[in-house]
């Protein structure tokens, strides 16, 4: 037989009014990145050119950006990438002629020279970029979309709004993220965001799921207890996965090399904030709502 009173642990909830602080805070200070810095967009979303190259000795950076200054080109991004001989070079390129696209670059590759190790080579029309931008923007939100149909169906809309305040939370943190690390945001970065999402909503289902079955089992019991009852029931699962992941997604950090760094290190933080946002957004999200209906219910019935 099931006892009355479900077991004590670590009072989460007491922590949410400081959690909300916290991320009303970092959103808002996310907000004025956004607004001030903005994203640093790929040749995915804008358009372009994109040249790895390899050097034999480390060029010198100013005098490259001479050089591109010269030809008259328009704006080139030009930086170390990983080592002092491996440059990358950004292209902004109005036209989507291939025979124009072709002409610069071999114009770049007269500039560099021949003794040069061409790694990668990348070209985007505006055109494309534009649409590709549209899409993931359509992408993230259809995604929300369906994973608030999905919590709705089978749980109730209660928790499916509390899920998506936690996913809106964690996206727009990390577009946040973005913007003060001027990391390139691409497609690799659009796959980061909704894997961060899927991790998020992947946490916040697994709590959510308890909370429902320790409310058929324990129907006296005060909503608040039940939800920091079912967050240390959780507890262990939560960070063995976030200590696994972090594990995986670490040892790609450090080995994988500079062509996936910034999506690792955004999935790291995106471990860190879905974690957090599963404790103290969607759960504290979901006790609010449920406060609010009871109380509008106690209105009625008066």
């Amino acid at each position: 037989m099931a006892s009355k009173e479900p077991a004590s642990g670590i009072n989460f909830l007491s922590y949410r009014f400081i959690s909300a602080v916290l991320s009303a805070v970092l959103l808002v200070y996310s907000a004025y990145l956004l607004s001030v810095k903005g994203m640093n967009y790929g040749i995915d979303f804008e358009g372009g050119v994109l040249i790895e190259a390899r050097f034999e000795t480390a060029p010198d950076l100013s005098a490259l950006r001479q050089q591109f200054k010269l030809m008259e080109i328009g704006e080139a991004g030009i930086q170390n990438f990983g080592s002092d001989q491996d440059v990358l070079i950004r292209l902004r390129v109005g036209d989507e002629d291939e025979e124009v696209i072709s002409a610069l670059l071999n114009q770049v590759k007269s500039v560099l020279g021949d003794n040069v190790e061409y790694r990668r080579v990348e070209t985007v029309g505006p055109k494309v970029g534009d649409d590709l931008r549209s899409g993931a923007m359509w992408a993230v939100m259809l995604s929300l979309i369906a994973i608030l149909m999905y919590i709705t169906m089978r749980f109730e809309w209660q928790y499916g709004a509390a899920a998506v305040v936690a996913i809106f939370h964690d996206i727009f943190l990390t577009l946040g993220f973005f913007a003060l690390l001027d990391f390139e945001f691409n497609l690799p970065s659009l796959a980061a965001l909704l894997t961060i999402a899927g991790y998020s909503i992947n946490d916040t289902i697994v709590v959510f799921d308890r909370v429902r079955e320790n409310r058929r089992k324990y129907r006296t019991t005060p909503l608040y207890q039940l939800i920091n009852t079912s967050l240390n029931e959780t507890l262990s699962r939560t960070l063995l996965t976030s200590a696994t992941t972090l594990i995986a997604v670490s040892a790609f950090l450090f080995f994988g090399g500079e062509v996936i760094r910034d999506f690792n290190t955004v999935l790291i933080w995106g471990v860190f904030v879905g974690t957090y946002s599963s404790v103290y957004i969607a759960s504290a999200f979901l006790l609010y709502i449920e406060t609010f209906l009871q109380n509008k219910a106690g209105e009625t019935e008066d």
